[in-house]
């Protein structure tokens, strides 16, 4: 469901794969958890912002939001998943062996 959809051949292939399967799922619960009303302060939260955030950020300078609608979170999970196997494919036919 997160991440990319491709089996790497090669370990670096693979951590490609995982990395880009973390940050998606990074990505999911900070906009999951968004809907909340928590406190920012709260270490989980915080930690989540600084993982995201350097993700995110970018794509939402570039892409105005749909009325109160932020879609910056799809978007960088769509382009991890689609960077995350285009890399491990890169890696797996280049330095695969």
């Amino acid at each position: 469901m997160f991440g990319p959809s491709y089996d790497a051949a090669t370990p670096a292939g693979t951590i490609v794969v995982v990395f880009a399967s973390i940050l998606s799922l990074a990505i999911f619960i900070r906009a999951i958890v968004s809907w909340f009303n928590m406190d920012p302060r709260s270490p989980i939260i915080q930690m989540l912002d600084a993982v995201t955030e350097p993700i995110i950020g970018p794509i939402r300078q570039i892409m105005p939001r749909l009325g109160m609608i932020d879609l910056s979170p799809l978007v960088a999970i769509l382009l991890l998943n689609v960077g995350g196997s285009f890399l491990a494919r890169f890696i797996d036919n280049n330095f695969g062996g």
